[in-house]
């Protein structure tokens, strides 16, 4: 099983990878968001949980895919990210390894947010 500890290990992770990348941004925003991406993930109990990582333009992608077919999207988690202030969108889908729960944030921190199904 995914261990719990996991999200804070990747929320700094994430956050170094920004940093690499030259951006500069609201850690503890972007650590939350990396958080309950993780935990929503982990929730799912598979034996393991994938991270990726991407940017392009100030905006940065982090997408935790479970590993544990068969579970269905729990949008809950979804209003969580979404109102956190880096949030420019966020999503949730059952694919066939998994569920993938994603969130694209603007690195320079936006107000708005939109959560799509």
């Amino acid at each position: 099983m995914s261990n719990r500890w996991a999200a804070d290990k990747v929320a700094s992770r994430v956050v170094e990878a920004l940093q690499d990348w030259g951006y500069r941004t609201d850690e503890d925003a972007v650590k939350e968001v990396s958080r309950l991406l993780v935990e929503a993930a982990v929730a799912d109990e598979g034996k393991r949980i994938s991270v990726h990582v991407a940017d392009q333009d100030a905006m940065a992608l982090v997408v935790v895919l479970s590993h544990r077919p068969g579970i269905a999207p729990d949008d809950d988690v979804l209003a969580r990210i979404a109102g956190i202030t880096v949030t420019s969108s966020c999503g949730t889908d059952a694919a066939p390894e998994g569920r993938r729960v994603w969130a694209l944030m603007d690195t320079r921190t936006k107000a708005a947010t939109v959560a799509q199904p």
